[in-house]
């Protein structure tokens, strides 16, 4: 059974399989900066789960079994730290190349529907009431933009994901060459920030907090299409998929699936950012004596949730079902209310503002942004 609908989206990304595989890589780039050419081919060993709880973490274990397949050194200089922190950044930069590709499709969706529906008269709504009238193109533009801020932060943080390596406490006391690091970095593709972060934790906060602006933005698109999905409201509907959405005990229902699941990890990722930071503001002495191990689930699960709810939200709306012309009826019904503002009137459209402006800024960056 999986536990997250949808994780399959992620399968091998976040993995164990996919963990292990990454402190293997950082392993051999630093065998490498020591002199040492390690080809192992398509190896991964297998970890007994009962010498990683012997060693509070996965990477003594690892190292013992490197050991036994190589004689020449590994290792030597790094600490347990340096390995799996540099490899969850490895993961990490896997992990946002997936989200950002599936941003990019959502982005793409959003300014179709935005040109689109440039000029669609639809209903206003301020705290559950009807307020002027707007386009369902402005509403696409608002998305968007939300959608292009996270990119934006997405790639700042892809760029500057750093190695870590400080030895036993921070000191590189086994490293005598002081380009040694920087030529790790680079061989990995990651950057040295000049010194380790074994107890700095702010490149992990900076990159969950990104993930979790992430699956804001798409909540908000998810929140606004279930409610104007509700049957009495009738908007839009999330596109049919043959054997998604139904009831177990209601044969007429077709759920809004994805949007449902986008929602729910909207609602999960500001705990496990909270999580992040409260792991770093415990991250005492030179390396910390269990926050460091609170981070790694959180972190993994962020990612995780990220990956899913961006392709789950990438197929959402590149299948939406827009229905203009309820949304046209609905505000000329309710044309007193929303031009009420004005002082009455009986055409919505007559009452738009800078929507149509706003909406061609907002595709413009867009198309800038390709």
């Amino acid at each position: 059974m999986t536990v997250l609908p949808g994780s399959h989206r992620a399968a091998g990304l976040l993995d164990d399989a996919a963990l292990v595989r990454a402190m293997l890589a950082v392993e051999v780039a630093w065998a490498e900066v020591l002199g040492s050419q390690l080809d192992l081919g398509d190896w991964v060993p297998s970890l007994d789960p009962v010498e990683v709880e012997a060693a509070g973490n996965p990477v003594l274990p690892l190292v013992k079994a490197l050991r036994a397949r190589v004689s020449v050194t590994i290792h030597t200089g790094l600490t347990s730290q340096d390995v799996l922190d540099t490899a969850f950044m490895l993961l990490a930069r896997g992990a946002l190349e997936r989200v950002s590709a599936d941003l990019r499709r959502v982005a793409a969706a959003l300014a179709w529907l935005a040109i689109e529906h440039r000029s669609s008269v639809m209903a206003g709504r301020t705290l559950t009431q009807f307020a002027v009238p707007i386009t369902f193109g402005l509403k696409a533009a608002r998305w968007l933009a939300g959608v292009l801020d996270s990119l934006d932060e997405l790639d700042a943080v892809a760029r500057s994901l750093p190695v870590q390596c400080g030895g036993a406490a921070g000191t590189l006391s086994r490293v005598a060459e002081p380009a040694a690091v920087p030529a790790f970095a680079a061989s990995l593709g990651l950057v040295w920030p000049g010194m380790p972060w074994h107890t700095y934790r702010a490149p992990v906060t900076r990159l969950g907090d990104a993930v979790v602006r992430v699956c804001d933005a798409l909540g908000v698109v998810a929140a606004d299409l279930l409610t104007l999905g509700r049957p009495e409201i009738g908007e839009v509907r999330e596109g049919a998929v043959a054997g998604r959405g139904g009831s177990s005990t209601m044969p007429h229902k077709r759920n809004p699936v994805l949007s449902v699941l986008v929602n729910s990890a909207a609602l999960r990722a500001p705990g496990l950012g909270a999580q992040l930071h409260l792991c770093a503001a415990r991250a005492v002495d030179e390396r910390p004596d269990g926050a460091w191990h609170a981070e790694w689930p959180a972190l993994r699960a962020l990612l995780e949730l990220a990956v899913v709810a961006s392709s789950q939200a990438a197929e959402l709306v590149e299948g939406l079902e827009v229905h203009a012309d309820v949304m046209a009826r609905r505000a000329s019904e309710a044309a007193g209310e929303l031009l009420a503002e004005r002082g009455g009137g009986t055409d919505p459209a007559s009452y738009l503002g800078l929507a149509e402006t706003f909406v061609d800024g907002v595709v413009q960056r867009w198309k800038g942004s390709r």
